[in-house]
């Protein structure tokens, strides 16, 4: 019997019928006759496209929310002192947060025991109806339950889509596919963004428009119900399950029983599993609590470097919105091509370096907002582009039966930290009366990720983990 950890051919060959598997570190597969998409097929190419928009929809939503908190606040709390409107803004993205982590891990968890487009199909429709719910708050407090139903709903399609890809792409083409899947994040700010332009000037309740619009992704889950399989890694992985569940408990090897307990367990109880879950969650509170304290800030940090040049805040502050993500949406793809390219490893120290560097660049030494454009479009590329380490590292890290599990849990527990990244910079922000400290000082937390990423494996050109 193999250890877990390692790859069957027959589970290799199900997920990419026509590729065969490369030597432990060898380069990514290459055909001089033949491009890297020309051998994939309409079920690998649906998979993508499905999670890609279900991660445009956690987009939008999301973005929805940073454009729209203060003036949510405003309207369902007048009574709220304009000087902790930050700070109640950080609260309520916290909030959100919160319920993201949880749900998200308990999704992951779904995810491994009853399938990747069943999860991602629950996600969906329930999202949808909870974030179409936040269009009726009728005060601040029902507002906050919402949001945090809301996210909880949202966490777990992350999880479950990048285990789908990952299932269901070759490994010459599956960080590049992470990369245009992440992407549909970006582009659900950048449609945010956009909405939010024509929508603010509707009135003082155009809030609610942005919120009714995220009830759509419940008619997109008509055709992923019919048009999407179910990864044929995960059918083995679960009938494998199945079986062995059957036999008696003394009969097994340590192998099979990784198969029979609880996943979240499983992912701590083994040592080398454990390791790389301590790791990739080291790098995930990076990622995760650097953009939730220091990103969500930049509209209103460059609306008000407008207003202070006789410009419009709120044209600016959606404007930026969408400069910015126009840069991550090139940063999420790239990173998948350069990983590709280079490995994962030096593309993710790349990432962080410059996400270091650009972060007081933006907050502190840039002040014209002809300036800001440019700084923008690249701060987006790093900052918000790193976010596709994830999908393309964390699925080679765990075996098939426990890779949504793992992906999920290291995605969403730097959540359970991270939700402190808004209400520091909030505090900061309340008492200085500025967002460039506050940005600085959240950004130091990528020397963490620069000290930790040299740590984990390089799975450039590997056959998923079985």
């Amino acid at each position: 019997m193999q250890d877990d950890t390692t790859t069957t051919a027959a589970g290799d060959a199900a997920a990419t019928p026509r590729t065969a598997a490369p030597a432990a570190g060898a380069p990514p597969e290459t055909d001089g006759s033949r491009r890297w998409y020309q051998d994939l097929d309409r079920s690998q190419w649906r998979s993508l496209a499905a999670a890609n928009l279900g991660w445009l929809f956690d987009g939008f939503e999301t973005y929805a929310l940073i454009l729209t908190a203060g003036v949510v606040l405003r309207r369902l709390d007048p009574a709220a002192p304009p000087s902790q409107i930050a700070f109640l803004t950080g609260g309520t993205i916290a909030v959100t947060l919160l319920g993201w982590g949880m749900g998200g891990i308990l999704g992951g968890v779904f995810a491994d025991y009853f399938g990747r487009r069943r999860a991602l199909l629950t996600s969906m429709v329930l999202y949808a109806a909870f974030t179409g719910l936040s269009a009726l708050s009728w005060s601040w407090t029902a507002f906050l339950v919402l949001r945090f139903v809301t996210g909880f709903a949202l966490g777990s399609e992350w999880g479950t889509g990048t285990s789908l890809v990952a299932e269901m792409w070759p490994a010459k083409a599956r960080a590049k596919a992470a990369g245009f899947m992440q992407c549909g994040l970006g582009l659900g700010f950048f449609i945010a963004s956009a909405v939010w332009y024509f929508v603010a000037p509707i009135g003082p309740d155009s809030w609610r428009i942005m919120f009714a619009i995220g009830v759509l992704p419940a008619l997109f889950a008509l055709w992923l119900r019919r048009k999407v399989p179910e990864s044929q890694n995960w059918s083995s992985a679960a009938a494998r399950r199945k079986a062995l569940k059957a036999r008696a408990a003394t009969d097994l090897t340590e192998s099979e029983r990784s198969f029979t307990r609880l996943t979240l367990r499983q992912i701590m109880a083994d040592p080398r599993l454990r390791k790389l879950t301590i790791l990739g969650s080291l790098m995930s509170l990076v990622t995760t609590l650097a953009w939730w304290g220091i990103s969500t800030w930049v509209p209103l940090y460059v609306s008000g470097v407008a207003a202070g040049q006789g410009h419009s805040a709120s044209a600016w502050a959606s404007g930026a919105g969408m400069i910015y993500n126009a840069g991550a949406i090139l940063g999420y793809v790239a990173f998948g091509f350069l990983a590709d390219r280079f490995g994962r490893k030096p593309t993710v120290l790349l990432y962080f370096a410059a996400s270091l560097v650009l972060t007081p660049v933006l907050f502190l030494w840039t002040h014209s907002i002809g300036l800001v454009v440019v700084v923008l479009i690249v701060n987006g590329f790093f900052t918000l582009g790193q976010y596709t380490w994830m999908p393309v590292w964390l699925p080679e890290f765990y075996p098939t039966h426990l890779r949504a599990t793992g992906a999920a849990f290291v995605f969403n527990a730097a959540r359970f930290i991270a939700f402190l990244g808004p209400l520091l910079s909030g505090w900061i922000i309340s008492q200085l009366g500025g967002y460039g400290i506050a940005a600085t000082v959240v950004g130091c937390i990528y020397v963490l990720g620069i000290i930790v990423a040299p740590f984990c494996p390089e799975t450039r050109g590997r056959p998923l983990p079985e």
